[in-house]
């Protein structure tokens, strides 16, 4: 009867060791493997030759990627110098016009989800966004918004940002590693 319960008890720390470490790779991982300055992109998201890994992330922090051909997603943890995203400080996306239908930028805390506000507002469009005449556009994040194109962190951690590219096109969809995306800027922090 020892002996049985010695065993149990092996298999269950082994259960519990392994989902445990498997949890943790999903969620270190974060989501796209190929660095495109301070963004990372994941080929595979949204194909059918996703592996197990590129699945398990989406179903953690995705719920769900569209096609490619619908949708292209970039995530950044960092802003353009290296530096981890910060929610007590103030940043600043300029972009150049990507080749889409429509974007978005999102903003989430390190679990995948929205931050909560209370102005409500997680994300900002390319219809919302202030562009100047050959289209490049420019959007805020900081601790509290400052207008209606400033996102608000609302938190003292860290967070990341998705950019969402919808129905891209041309050099974007082919190879998003050759298009200039986003740079994104720390300007200054508080305490």
């Amino acid at each position: 009867m020892r002996g049985l319960f010695k065993y149990v008890a092996i298999i269950v720390l082994g259960v519990l060791l392994g989902g445990g470490a498997g949890i943790w790779h999903i969620r270190s991982g974060g989501f796209g493997d190929t660095p495109i300055g301070p963004w990372l992109y994941s080929k595979l998201a949204g194909s059918v030759a996703a592996d197990d890994q590129t699945r398990s992330v989406i179903a953690l922090y995705g719920l769900l990627a569209l096609p490619r051909s619908e949708a292209l997603y970039f995530t950044a943890k960092s802003d353009s110098a290296g530096r981890p995203l910060d929610g007590r400080c103030h940043y600043r996306i300029d972009g150049a016009p990507l080749a889409a239908r429509w974007w978005s930028i999102t903003l989430y805390n390190p679990e995948g989800y929205l931050i909560p506000n209370r102005w409500h507002r997680h994300s900002i469009g390319s219809l919302a966004a202030q562009s100047d005449a050959v289209g490049r556009w420019q959007v805020h994040i900081a601790p509290e918004p400052r207008d209606t194109t400033t996102l608000p962190t609302a938190t003292r951690g860290g967070f990341d940002i998705t950019l969402r590219a919808y129905r891209p096109s041309g050099q974007l969809l082919n190879d998003p590693r050759q298009v200039q995306l986003p740079t994104i800027t720390r300007l200054e922090c508080g305490a």
